[in-house]
């Protein structure tokens, strides 16, 4: 399997201008100086991860093993349907009726 690290290389302010430009985003001279030294910073970040994580290490998504901490769906006795309803300012059909907020042709 090929390894998956790179050479991380320096950004300069006319490789942030260009990228800017294929994204099409505006950017003045000053924000354009600005960005490569933050994403010069980011990219030595990334390298020293790199420099760090050897062969024998796996790719992984996290850095500590995740588990499910949800409990389990029971179903429990609820407040009656008519209650509930009895507290909404408008019910309509055994539901709440709220105000529309989208167009017919959103749906």
């Amino acid at each position: 399997m090929p390894s998956l690290r790179r050479i991380i290389v320096a950004l300069s302010p006319d490789d942030v201008a260009r990228l800017a430009g294929l994204a099409r985003i505006e950017l003045t001279e000053e924000e354009t100086a600005r960005l490569a030294l933050q994403l010069d910073g980011i990219l030595d970040a990334v390298a020293s991860v790199s420099r760090v994580a050897g062969d024998d290490v796996p790719p992984t998504s996290h850095a500590v093993p995740l588990i499910n901490v949800f409990r389990a769906d029971e179903v429990r006795p609820s407040m009656p349907t008519e209650e509930a309803l009895a507290m909404a300012p408008r019910a309509e059909q055994n539901r709440f009726r709220v105000p529309r907020i989208l167009d017919e042709e959103a749906m």
